[in-house]
């Protein structure tokens, strides 16, 4: 694997476009959080927070699409993982919440926006509390309904897939097929290489660039069929079944 080619500076046109953007995300924010506000104060599941990510990927210039239907709830979801907009792309999509490393939780902010969202953050690096993970991921799931988890732990370059670890899926093991486990391919065409986040590449510099882009960010939310039968018979016929269905579609869209 390759890292993507360094970015070329920010013109002046790039650098209005990020203003424009950061400033109406602004106001898309505070709309939202008044909206969850009021929505708190009835019974029943608050939306608001997948609304928000949805409408936050069309500002940053992103056009979402869907091909596929989301499996009933509950639903485990299993995607692979490119860049900060996929998190966007799949709430939008799916109202999922997600899986998330507890560096995220070192961020005030974005720790209170995860929280709003029901993210489930659990120490990747701490491999002796496995267990406690999936029984964090098994309460995560029960409460929102639709979990995803991005089983290469990390992003990678657009072009390959990594290997999907296995240890967190052992959550939907065991043959309990009350819960449907879904793959999901995130599909950024021709451009995934510059859409990822990769390499040296830091997150905010990473989120500048693509918001100073003229073009638009076309992504594609492929909802794979379900894993059934044996393909899902234990923690690591899931990642399997899972990597190959998302690397059968992909490389079949590109032949």
């Amino acid at each position: 694997m390759t890292a993507p080619a360094a970015p070329a500076q920010v013109g002046v046109a790039g650098r209005l476009r990020i203003g424009l953007r950061l400033a109406t995300l602004l106001g898309w924010l505070l709309t939202c959080l008044l909206l969850y506000g009021l929505r708190a104060l009835l019974p029943g599941r608050n939306r608001v927070a997948p609304l928000f990510l949805r409408g936050t990927l069309r500002i940053v210039g992103g056009r979402l699409h869907v091909r596929g239907t989301r499996a009933p709830t509950p639903c485990f979801l299993i995607a692979n993982h490119l860049s900060w907009l996929d998190i966007l792309a799949l709430a939008g999509a799916t109202g999922t919440a997600f899986v998330a490393h507890d560096g995220l939780a070192g961020n005030a902010g974005l720790r209170f926006l995860c929280r709003l969202n029901r993210t489930v953050f659990i120490a990747r690096s701490e491999r002796g509390t496995v267990g406690e993970q999936v029984g964090q991921l098994q309460q995560g799931l029960r409460e929102s309904g639709v979990l995803t988890l991005f089983p290469e732990g990390t992003t990678n370059d657009g072009q390959t897939l990594r290997p999907f670890k296995s240890s967190l899926l052992g959550a939907v093991d065991g043959g309990d097929d009350t819960v449907a486990i879904q793959p999901v391919w995130l599909d950024y065409g021709p451009d995934a290489p510059d859409i990822a986040w990769f390499g040296a590449e830091t997150g905010l510099a990473n989120a500048l660039r693509l918001m100073a882009r003229a073009k638009p960010v076309p992504v594609t939310v492929h909802l794979l069929p379900p894993l059934a039968g044996q393909e899902r018979s234990t923690r690591k016929t899931i990642a399997s079944a899972a990597r190959e269905a998302i690397e059968a579609v992909s490389t079949g869209a590109e032949s």
